[in-house]
This record gives structure tokens, C-alpha cells and sequence, in this order.
């Protein structure tokens, strides 16, 4: 929530001396290194991209970020230079949309980027692959249990899809795990904050998840 346009791209920072000296930020000096090798292409990941304030730290790069205008030179802010941001540099930004307590992206950014909804990896062949090796049939009838409530997460008008439970929770298992550990206070935590006006349908899904145990 604090990070800013001094952090992103330019801004005075203090110095050992007393005094204020201007500093680059992390995605000017990223720009310049593209810059200087163009056969290839850049990615810049912004992890929980919406939990900051996106036209406070862009800044004039709104306008530059676009497909038009990369490439075009503008003055910045905070010193008498020329700066544009290279054609082969990808902004990649992810977000949690089942956080609550944040705000999408703003319509002013939001056109400025594709969509792509990524969803919990339980049917994939390296994720059965993966489950296939524990050779668990609990672990097994609990992946089946959390695919089913996702189906149900999906289609409540109150959650949907971005709601759903991630495989993420059974993803490092390693040699010594407990699967009643990671129901009970990993998933069922969730489900109450899920339903917590619907007690009668966060102990049935609850209780799901655990006679998939038994």
C-alpha cells in the first residue's frame, strides 16, 4: 500500500549525508536493460498487482505501457530526461480476486492489459501425476471431496470461481504430512469465512472434507 511512483520508477531517497540524492527505480532500470538488448524479450511480474495504488505509482507510464505508445519518449517527473518503455518488455501482473478487502485494478489500467483466469490444478496430468506417487487413497478422496466443493464454490452466487480452493495446500506434501492438519486448519478456516452466514452449509462441506479421511 505504500510503495509509489519514487519506488517504480524515480524518486529523491535519502542519503548518509543528511541530504536527498535522485535513485532509479526498479522498473526504470529494468526499461534500460531491455533497452540495451533487444532480440530478446523481457518479463516484469507484479505480484498482487491490486493491493497498490496502480495511477500513484505508474504515473505518466500509464500512457507508455501501452501497445501504441512503446518506444515513445517523455519527459519524467523528476528529471529533465527522455524515457520510453521498450517494445519487448511484457507486464505481467497477478492478483487474488477472492480478496475481499481489495479493489480490482482501476478501469484505466484494466484496458491496458489481457485477461487470463488461472484455475486450481487438481485434473492436470502433473498434478495426478504427482498424487499418483504418494500412492495415499486418503489423499486421493480428499482431492475428489475438494473438486466436488469447488463445482459447488463455482456455481454460489455469492463466491464463484475465483473462490475456489487452489491445489496449493497439497502441493509439498513431502515424506511426513497430515492430511486431517491441513483440513482442519487450512480448508475449514476458509469455508467458515466462505459461509459465515450459512452455518448449516459450512458444517455439511466441512464435514465432507473430513469423511474423506475416515
Amino acid at each position: 500500500q505504500n510503495y509509489s511512483y519514487e519506488d517504480f520508477v524515480m524518486g529523491y531517497k535519502p542519503n548518509d549525508k543528511g541530504g536527498l540524492d535522485l535513485k532509479p527505480g526498479k522498473f526504470y532500470k529494468f526499461c534500460k536493460d531491455a533497452e540495451k538488448d533487444r532480440d530478446h524479450k523481457y518479463f516484469f511480474i507484479i505480484d498482487e498487482i491490486n493491493r497498490g495504488n496502480l495511477s500513484k505509482i505508474f504515473g505518466e507510464l500509464l500512457m507508455l505501457i501501452e501497445s501504441d505508445y512503446r518506444d515513445k519518449e517523455i519527459e519524467l517527473s523528476y528529471k529533465d530526461e527522455k524515457f520510453s518503455v521498450p517494445s519487448n518488455i511484457y507486464i505481467i501482473g497477478m492478483q487474488n480476486t477472492a480478496d475481499r478487502s481489495l479493489a480490482m485494478i482501476d478501469y484505466a489500467l484494466r484496458r491496458r492489459f489481457s485477461f487470463f483466469e488461472m484455475k486450481p490444478g487438481f485434473e492436470t496430468p502433473q498434478f495426478k501425476a504427482y498424487i499418483g506417487e504418494m500412492n495415499d487413497s486418503r489423499l486421493d478422496k480428499l482431492v475428489n471431496a475438494i473438486i466436488d466443493l469447488n463445482k459447488l464454490i463455482e456455481s454460489d452466487d455469492s463466491l464463484g470461481s475465483g473462490f475456489c480452493i487452489g491445489h496449493s495446500y497439497l502441493c509439498e506434501l513431502g515424506t511426513k504430512y497430515s492430511l486431517d492438519s491441513i483440513v482442519d486448519y487450512d480448508i475449514v478456516p476458509m469455508l467458515r469465512e466462505y459461509w459465515f452466514d450459512n452455518n448449516e452449509r459450512y458444517n455439511q462441506e466441512a464435514q465432507k472434507l473430513r469423511n474423506a479421511l475416515e
